[in-house]
């Protein structure tokens, strides 16, 4: 008998399999709830809590959600008037706030450490009929990783990710009824580190106590937890993974963000991967995306080169990378402004790109250098060459951040661009600026030919609809600071 995901064409012998898999685990483990949730286009998961048996089901059968989940703001307001006669005419099949399906990926079931009896399974939303949704933020990266291999290629990614983790003082401001909001606000908190020691080793064991919490659910997720280490700002950390594969990484990046938080939430703490939240001397969290291409064909380092090319100084672009390493590194430049604001989507992120604050602020790169956009790390013969593309914050969502780098990086290749040299002054006068505000990294992204055609005309646009009613509700709000505490702070 046919099912739902029959119908979606994608369960087949090993996909069974792995369901079966899945319902052995979760009755041999006392599961009684599975979580199945999915990556909204900010980045956070969503999703609903199953029963068992419900949850087996929906392995095959999937389960319904309000399509309206896939219109919402950072702030939960529908970006469309789902509910007027063409209020949702660009977006076929969301009209009415009608239903879609999520569908499990078997293979994602997951027990969750900081809660006994519960499990977790990534999905992604599907129609009704069996179609994807092509705006699935994954969907997005798997249709670009498909391009990418259509020209012999695949992405490996390391994620370094800095993030604020308080001390949780007081909840009454976040759970009062009387001072609910829409969003609500944060709880009171307080700082595990004082800051400006960076990776302190006393810093290190006055936060011992969340730092091994973020290490040991990091751990059991089996995610590939390579360190951990204070930066430089108060009560900032930052965790670093080994690479591996562009989807199975954004996945990671999901994962370990919604685990952390809830994780040190039941330990009395609060994460936040807002880039600056709303203090005084606070320090701007980033997100360093390492990338380097591979060869398909032999699973090599496609960055890398032999030896360095004829001619040239380690201002030349093909004096560390394969000519096809400095391709993807000019379509990485020539397309940095158009992919600013889906690696950087937050009004708050924008205030990051500030001289010698270690981020960048004009399109350029650098030999190991960490002022500029992009980081070129390694030398000729070594195999972890890569790029280091320094312009993301940690809200960023993955999918959006790495498919960017993909799209832009295709256009590189394809048409041959050629880097210009390195650059050793990332803070000097005249050079190409990455945007200034989410409102000016819309504008280059809907300006950006190869963005667009790459990623999706109607992704563009729902990307930028959702961000423009975050800006406009920005612009109304009498008081910002309050409202990136709420929009943000609280939730991101």
């Amino acid at each position: 008998m046919s099912h739902f995901a029959h119908r979606c064409g994608i369960h087949d012998s090993v996909r069974e399999a792995a369901c079966l898999e899945a319902a052995r685990q979760i009755e041999a483990s006392g599961i009684e709830r599975v979580r199945t949730g999915w990556c909204d286009a900010h980045g956070m998961l969503r999703g609903k809590t199953l029963m068992a048996h419900a949850a087996i089901k929906a392995l095959r059968e999937g389960v319904g959600m309000v399509g309206t989940l896939m219109l919402k703001d950072t702030g939960d307001r529908t970006a469309w008037k789902v509910f007027e006669p063409g209020g949702a005419d660009e977006l076929p099949g969301f009209a009415g706030a009608a239903n879609l399906m999520l569908l499990p990926d078997p293979a994602s079931f997951t027990a969750l450490p900081w809660q006994p009896g519960t499990a977790a399974l990534r999905c992604q939303p599907w129609f009704a009929d069996g179609t994807p949704v092509p705006l699935d933020t994954r969907r997005v990266l798997q249709n670009a990783l498909a391009r990418l291999a259509e020209a012999g290629y695949g992405l490996k990614t390391g994620l370094e990710v800095e993030l604020h983790i308080y001390r949780i003082t007081d909840t009454t401001p976040q759970l009062d009824p009387k001072q609910a909001g829409w969003p609500g606000l944060p709880p009171a908190v307080e700082m595990i580190h004082p800051g400006y020691n960076l990776q302190a080793e006393a810093m290190s064991d006055m936060a011992d106590e969340p730092l091994l919490i973020v290490q040991r659910t990091a751990q059991a997720l089996g995610l590939p937890l390579q360190s951990l280490e204070i930066e430089l700002g108060p009560s900032q950390v930052e965790a670093v993974f080994d690479p591996t594969d562009a989807l199975t990484a954004a996945d990671q990046m999901v994962l370990f963000r919604n685990s952390v938080r809830q994780a040190l939430r039941r330990a009395g703490y609060h994460a936040t991967f807002m880039c600056r939240p709303p203090f005084p001397h606070i320090m701007s969290s980033g997100w360093h995306l390492h990338q380097s291409l591979v060869d398909l064909r032999t699973g090599a380092n496609a960055c890398m080169r032999a030896a360095s090319a004829p001619d040239t100084t380690r201002t030349d672009a093909r004096h560390t990378l394969s000519d096809a390493g400095a391709h993807w590194l000019a379509g990485l430049l020539a397309h940095a402004r158009g992919m600013t604001a889906l690696c950087t989507p937050t009004i708050n992120g924008f205030a990051r790109f500030r001289p010698n604050a270690l981020a960048p602020q004009s399109v350029i790169w650098g030999q190991d250098n960490r002022g500029a956009m992009l980081r070129v790390v390694g030398a000729a013969g070594d195999s972890a060459t890569r790029i280091e593309n320094r312009v993301g914050e940690p809200a960023a969502n993955p999918y959006l951040y790495m498919a960017a780098q993909i799209h832009a990086g295709l256009d590189g290749l394809a048409h041959q661009l050629q880097p210009p040299p390195a650059s050793d002054d990332p803070y000097g006068q005249g050079g190409e600026q990455i945007p200034t505000s989410l409102s000016e990294g819309l504008a280059a992204l809907q300006a950006d030919d190869a963005l667009t055609h790459g990623l999706g005309a109607d992704v563009v646009r729902y990307f930028c609809r959702l961000k423009q009613s975050e800006i406009d509700r920005h612009a109304q709000a009498e008081d910002k600071t309050d409202f990136e505490r709420r929009e943000y702070f609280a939730r991101t």
